[in-house]
Order: C-alpha cells, then sequence, then structure tokens
C-alpha cells in the first residue's frame, strides 16, 4: 500500500482520526473546500506542500502558507473542486494533524 492509499477507507486499510467518512459533506466530489493551517500545530516538514504546490508555498520558517495571499489570510486556503483529492491527501499524510478540509457552503 503506497503513502497516498492512507485515508481512502477502504476494508483493507483503516481510515486515519479525523478522515471524513462516505456520506459525509467531506467526501462530496466535485465541491470547493476550504483548508485551514494550524500553524501552532505545524513543524515545517512540507509534505503539503509538495502535494499542493499550487496553493501552498513555505515561509521562510518552513510553515506552509497560501500562494499569493496576503500574510493575514495566509493560513486559509480554498482549495478548487479539482485539488479536493489532493487536499485530502495532504490532509491525511500531516504528521502533526496541523491541517483541517472542510466544504465550502453552496452559492
Amino acid at each position: 500500500m503506497s503513502a497516498l492509499d492512507l485515508g481512502r477507507g477502504t476494508p483493507s486499510s483503516p481510515r486515519p482520526v479525523g478522515a471524513a467518512g462516505p456520506g459525509r459533506s467531506g467526501r462530496v466530489r466535485g465541491a470547493a473546500a476550504s483548508m485551514h493551517v494550524d500553524w501552532t500545530l505545524c513543524d515545517g516538514r512540507g509534505l503539503c506542500t509538495e502535494l499542493l504546490p499550487e496553493l501552498l508555498e513555505r515561509d521562510e520558517w518552513g510553515h506552509p502558507v497560501a500562494v499569493g495571499q496576503p500574510p493575514a489570510s495566509r493560513s486559509d486556503v480554498t482549495v478548487p473542486p479539482e485539488l479536493v483529492d489532493a487536499a485530502r491527501d495532504a490532509v491525511a499524510l500531516c504528521p502533526r494533524a496541523a491541517l483541517r478540509l472542510r466544504p465550502l457552503p453552496l452559492p
């Protein structure tokens, strides 16, 4: 099983704590989401920035920040529908559980 298979919830692989299960709003395909970075939990390993280079970059301390956002709002990232699966992987694989993914309300 590869590292990216984690969090898929297949019978042969347990779901990580905090991962959304089938039928929950966090598993809606095709919907945009919001990802929050808790910098107090993050230790700057950078796995999330490798999985989501379109959305995240590392600051001078190694913490993930939103690409192209003003400093005050760099801990919250809007995730477009085509990157929700990669964002789920980043949340599931974060060694410090410093990422949270929430579905955005429908307009």
